[in-house]
């Protein structure tokens, strides 16, 4: 492949930023979107709009793509000519989907003579482009480790998943899971906060101040859960179990929200009664796996 050459379809606001930093490094870059007018700046920076996508992906030998989402992507690469321009290039996939989007994606590309590399952005468009910017990566390791120099151009923080198409999709669901469960646990606290009358800006503060103790703290766990062994070595469960109903009391007494506490408190106990409570709290995956 032509490493100086590149296509990117799909210009909102992820996909004008990948094609900008291209540029900005030296690369030919086609453009093409359905909306053509979007890509109006970039083409007066050097970029070149072809005038459909089959197009853009004739015009370099690396495609990537960068979509709402997996209907709008398949909907782009059902498009007339796209598949057979697809043969002999390559295709990175950095619209979000799920583990089987990754797969039929992979799928489709080899069937159509291409290789394919699946990637999660973990990070919004003004963060691409830094030292620590975030994308999860897999698919073919010979695939990867040629169009490594190209994808470092839009994150120096790309972690490589392995041989599976689905990882990256997989990873970035599970990352998210982290990211919802606390935002969840966050907002209830919120509601604590406004009701016992403290400042919630204050509250959000120390909350931050505890995270990189608490990311610690969820390293040690997940590391626990790999080796198998839950002998009780930072947490026993039994103080989840009653911290979680807790906060339910605490929340049914004050009359707010109870759905968050008493979804954590069900667990916890349910974790209790199948004999988990002197185990290290990382034994909860015990009963997520049944």
């Amino acid at each position: 492949m032509n490493n100086k050459e590149v296509s990117v379809l799909g210009l909102g606001s992820m996909g004008i930023t990948i094609a900008q930093l291209f540029l900005d490094q030296g690369y030919k870059v086609t453009v093409w979107n359905r909306t053509a007018k979007k890509a109006d700046a970039l083409v007066a920076k050097g970029a070149v709009l072809a005038r459909s996508a089959a197009e853009a992906v004739r015009a370099a030998g690396v495609t990537l793509m960068c979509v709402y989402d997996y209907r709008a992507a398949d909907a782009i690469l059902a498009m007339e000519g796209v598949a057979a321009a697809m043969d002999g290039r390559l295709l990175v996939q950095l619209t979000t989907g799920s583990p089987n989007d990754a797969r039929d994606a992979e799928l489709w590309a080899h069937r159509h003579g291409a290789t394919y590399l699946e990637g999660a952005i973990q990070a919004a468009p003004d963060q691409m482009g830094r030292p620590d910017t975030p994308i999860l990566m897999s698919g073919a390791q010979a695939v990867f480790h040629e169009a490594e120099p190209l994808l470092k151009v839009l994150a120096g923080g790309i972690v490589y998943l392995g041989e599976k198409a689905s990882a990256a999709a997989a990873m970035d669901l599970a990352t998210l899971s982290t990211i919802y469960g606390t935002l969840l646990g966050f907002m209830h606290g919120a509601r604590i906060a406004e009701h016992e009358g403290f400042d919630v800006a204050e509250y959000g503060r120390i909350v931050a101040g505890i995270m990189p103790t608490f990311a610690a703290f969820l390293q040690h766990e997940g590391s626990v859960i790999q080796s198998g062994d839950f002998t009780i070595s930072q947490s026993p469960m039994r103080i989840s179990v009653e911290a979680t109903q807790r906060i339910l009391q605490t929340a049914q007494e004050a009359g707010i929200n109870t759905e968050f506490p008493a979804f954590a408190a069900g667990l916890f106990k349910r974790a209790d009664a199948a004999g988990l409570g002197g185990e290290e709290i990382a034994a909860l995956i015990k009963l997520l796996r049944q």
